[in-house]
């Protein structure tokens, strides 16, 4: 079941390597629909980690509920299961070089702006993350306007040396070829 309010959306699947890719694009579409092309890779992704999750660990059943929320200038994503059992985010430190999980909430919260799990009644969890819809503002170096005004005076101290020096056309020579025959 899909709901489509304007800045809400809920996607109910059991957590399948199938259906992950599924909602991936769901997910992708819907930020596209509300203008938030930015946050469709780190979404993705997150959602993607969350939902195996769900595939690897839940228990009795795959079952999950995938949501999108736009609340102000953040955008928050959660994934509702059935298994009480809070996820236990691994050390770095304690985690194989070469192994092939366990950095799936890492990445979350390095992607996100916050993150988080909690329960869901008797008989499940939620775990959710945010992301920003606004680009954050971008302080400028008091420098930075010193920089520009002597770029545009040596600028326009070239521009006047040049008054009066009629341009040179290039001479166009004929194409050669480095290649004999």
């Amino acid at each position: 079941m899909i709901s489509h309010p304007s800045r809400h959306c809920t996607v109910e699947l059991q957590a399948l390597p199938s259906r992950i890719g599924q909602v991936r694009r769901i997910v992708s579409a819907h930020l596209r629909y509300w203008h938030l092309d930015p946050l469709i890779d780190r979404a993705a992704l997150g959602v993607t980690e969350l939902l195996t999750n769900v595939h690897r660990h839940a228990r009795p059943d795959k079952l999950c509920t995938v949501e999108l929320e736009l609340l102000l200038e953040r955008l928050t994503v959660s994934v509702r299961d059935h298994d009480p059992r809070l996820p236990v985010v691994e050390k770095m430190g304690d985690i194989a070089p070469l192994a092939t999980e366990g950095r799936g909430l890492a990445m979350v919260a390095a992607m996100s702006e916050s993150w988080g799990a909690r329960p869901d009644g008797e008989q499940g969890k939620v775990v959710w993350f945010t992301l920003p819809t606004a680009a954050p503002s971008v302080a400028v170096p008091a420098r930075v306007p010193a920089l520009v005004e002597r770029s545009a005076r040596r600028l326009a101290e070239a521009a006047s040396a040049l008054d009066g020096v009629r341009p040179v056309r290039p001479v166009h020579a004929p194409a050669g070829s480095a290649v004999v025959g």
